[in-house]
C-alpha cells in the first residue's frame, strides 16, 4: 500500500486548489474593487437566472468566507412551497458559465437531489467552535464519508479514513490498496469537506472524483 506523505500532499494540493484556486485572492490583486463587485454581481445575477429555468421562485445571497472567499447560497422553492438552500463557490460558478456546459442543469441538480428528502432542507447552523465541529466530523461527516466510498467501490477494497497531512493538517484520506505503483490515495482537507456539508453539498463528491481520477490514471476505467 503506497500511502506516503508525498502522495497525500500531491493528492491534497491538487483537490484544494482546484475547488478554490485561493478563490478570491489572485482576483483580488488583478481587479479594482469596482470590478470585482461587478463579477459577483454578474455571477450572482447568472445563478439566479439559470436556477429559474427549473424552478419558478428562486432568491439568493452572497456569504464571504475566510478561507474560501464569495460563496453564492440559493434559495428555490418546490411545488409544495418548501424551502431548499444550495451554497456554490465562486470558482465553479464562473468556470461553468464561462465553459457553456449546461451551468443551469448542473446547478438545478442540486437541488433535484435536495428535493428527495421532503419538507425543505435549510443550510445546517453555523458551527461556533472547534468542540462542535469536531463533533459533526465524527459523527456526521466521516460516517458519510466512509459509507460512500466503500459503496461506491464494492466489492473492491477501499483505504478510508483520517489521516494529518503536515501541509493542509487534518484530511480526509482514501485509496485503493490494491494499486501498488504510483499514486493510490485522495486526501482531501477536512475543512473543506465541512464547508462543503455546511453548504448542503455532499462532500463524499469530491472524494469520489479523485478516486475516479486515480482509477483512470492507472487504466481501471
Amino acid at each position: 500500500m503506497i500511502m506516503t506523505n508525498e502522495t497525500t500532499n500531491e493528492t491534497a494540493s491538487e483537490t484544494t486548489n482546484e475547488a478554490t484556486n485561493g478563490e478570491a485572492e489572485a482576483s483580488e490583486k488583478v481587479m479594482t474593487e469596482e470590478k470585482w463587485n461587478e463579477l459577483l454581481k454578474a455571477v450572482f445575477h447568472n445563478g439566479i437566472v439559470a436556477l429559474k429555468m427549473s424552478f419558478s421562485e428562486v432568491e439568493g445571497q452572497v456569504l464571504n468566507l475566510d478561507t474560501y472567499g464569495p460563496v453564492f447560497v440559493y434559495r428555490v422553492k418546490d411545488s409544495a412551497n418548501d424551502d431548499y438552500y444550495c451554497g456554490f463557490f465562486l470558482r465553479e460558478l464562473a468556470g461553468r458559465f464561462q465553459s457553456g456546459s449546461s451551468p443551469e442543469i448542473w446547478m438545478a441538480s442540486f437541488f433535484h437531489e435536495l428535493m428527495k428528502t421532503k419538507g425543505g432542507n435549510s443550510l445546517p447552523k453555523p458551527l461556533p467552535n472547534e468542540e462542535e465541529a469536531k463533533a459533526v466530523v465524527d459523527n456526521v461527516l466521516v460516517p458519510m464519508c466512509i459509507a460512500a466510498v466503500r459503496e461506491e467501490f464494492a466489492p473492491e477494497q477501499v483505504h478510508a479514513g483520517l489521516a494529518f497531512n503536515p501541509e493542509h493538517g487534518p484530511v480526509f484520506e482514501a485509496g485503493f490498496p490494491a494499486i501498488t505503483d504510483g499514486n493510490n490515495v485522495c486526501a482531501i482537507p477536512l475543512h473543506l469537506l465541512l464547508t462543503h456539508l455546511q453548504l448542503n453539498r455532499d462532500p463524499s463528491e469530491l472524494l469520489l472524483q479523485g478516486l475516479y481520477k486515480i482509477r483512470e490514471e492507472h487504466g481501471m476505467e
